[in-house]
């Protein structure tokens, strides 16, 4: 600064304006203080005790939401698909296309009062993907739940395996896992124009019948009974057809097991079932009732 040191005096011109930048910049720098402050006490980075507290409780909340898929998820794979590869066809007292059919339909029955109440009780990446597009969960939860619901699948489907190739002369290659596809791989010869529009159709209903027995106006209780049933129907219609996928996790398990034809058209069962639990719950959002809450 090149002024004479009189300039510099109280009073002074100069100086009046020296201290008026000094004000100016000290509040500038308050205000950004405050301002990231604000923001992060808001984003829950805080350090704060109360702040940090509330993180560490929601971080708890989304890590046991994701360990709920995975064992719902793998109960439905083992219990369905296992009662498939190990009891349907047993001598004289197979529980035959009915027996399992009730078993895929139980096991999202018992699953979901018993872990429902913490992570929602998904089990299946259509159904997320579908309450997304019904509004009625958050998309930065979609992948997490996706990659958990796998996960458990392809834990059910090396389980199973290893129960089954305890019996003499099993071969999962001639036996397989209860793996889904079309053509030759559909249990009645179904082709695949038809095994798109059967997992279309069904996953959409599917999410229908979610979105309506969990929604706010409906009867409290008793939405994983009408899941279940809804589930044993789908079944009992199209195991002739695809071996019933509407679930791309059940069908990812059993066909990375297999391998060969299985996981060829496991494409299939991720597409279709995709789009089918979308419009699903982006029909019933739109058309037949929106979300109270």
């Amino acid at each position: 600064y090149t002024r004479p040191p009189e300039a510099l005096q109280p009073g002074s011109y100069a100086s009046e304006r020296l201290a008026g930048q000094s004000s100016r910049k000290g509040a500038v720098w308050a205000g950004a203080a405050a301002g990231l402050y604000m923001a992060l006490c808001l984003s829950h980075l805080s350090p704060t005790p109360a702040c940090l507290a509330e993180k560490v409780e929601g971080a708890m909340r989304n890590t046991n939401s994701l360990l709920a898929e995975a064992f719902g998820t793998f109960w439905l794979v083992f219990g369905g698909c296992g009662s498939a590869v190990l009891s349907a066809a047993f001598p004289d007292v197979g529980i035959g296309l009915l027996g399992v059919s009730f078993a895929f339909g139980l096991s999202v029955l018992t699953m979901a009062y018993a872990v429902g109440h913490v992570s929602g009780g998904h089990f299946n990446p259509a159904v997320t993907v579908g309450l997304w597009a019904g509004g009625r969960f958050p998309a930065r939860d979609v992948a997490p739940y996706i990659i958990s619901q796998v996960v458990g699948a392809i834990l059910a489907a090396f389980a199973l395996y290893a129960i089954a190739s305890g019996k003499p002369g099993w071969d999962v290659g001639v036996s397989g896992l209860a793996s889904n596809g079309y053509g030759a791989h559909s249990p009645g010869g179904f082709s695949l124009g038809a095994a798109f529009l059967a997992e279309v159709l069904l996953t959409g209903f599917f999410l229908f019948i979610i979105m309506g027995s969990t929604h706010a106006r409906a009867a409290a209780g008793f939405a994983p009974i009408a899941i279940g049933l809804a589930l044993v129907l789908i079944h009992l219609i199209s195991i002739p057809v695809t071996n019933t996928s509407v679930n791309p996790a059940r069908s990812t398990g059993p066909a990375l097991v297999e391998g060969g034809i299985a996981l060829g058209q496991l494409w299939l069962f991720w597409v279709a079932p995709l789009i089918g639990g979308a419009l699903g719950g982006w029909l019933y959002r739109s058309l037949i009732a929106p979300n109270d809450e």
